[in-house]
């Protein structure tokens, strides 16, 4: 199947997914620039998979899928600070932590197939 567009992309779907969750897990934080911070970093991953792929050549997009692997990782990171200072419950942590380990892997991948 040829994608046609980006948001046929799997990995910007999930993506989208994991900035809605954190959206809404953190809406009511009162710690503005923790919740600042890994809302722009899980917006990041959507946004530069959308910006490399409509770059059009597979160097531009390895390029932007990277950097939304770094924003990947800083999603994680926060994510485990979130654990600590306890501003989500450990369910939600399991879950944003595990999608954000998926999308991290399919990141590798489709680097690896371009």
């Amino acid at each position: 199947m040829k994608i046609a567009s980006f948001e046929d992309i799997i990995i910007w779907q999930k993506s989208k997914i994991l900035t809605i969750n954190i959206y809404n897990r953190f809406k009511d934080s009162r710690d503005f620039g923790f919740k600042d911070q890994i809302q722009r970093a899980s917006v990041s991953i959507m946004n530069n998979v959308a910006e490399g792929f409509e770059r059009k050549g597979n160097n531009e997009f390895k390029h932007f899928l990277f950097i939304a692997k770094g924003s990947c990782a800083e999603v994680r990171s926060m994510l485990s600070l979130s654990k600590e200072l306890n501003y989500l419950s450990e369910s939600d942590f399991s879950f944003l932590h595990n999608l954000s380990i998926e999308i991290s892997k399919m990141l590798s991948g489709l680097i690896k197939t371009l």
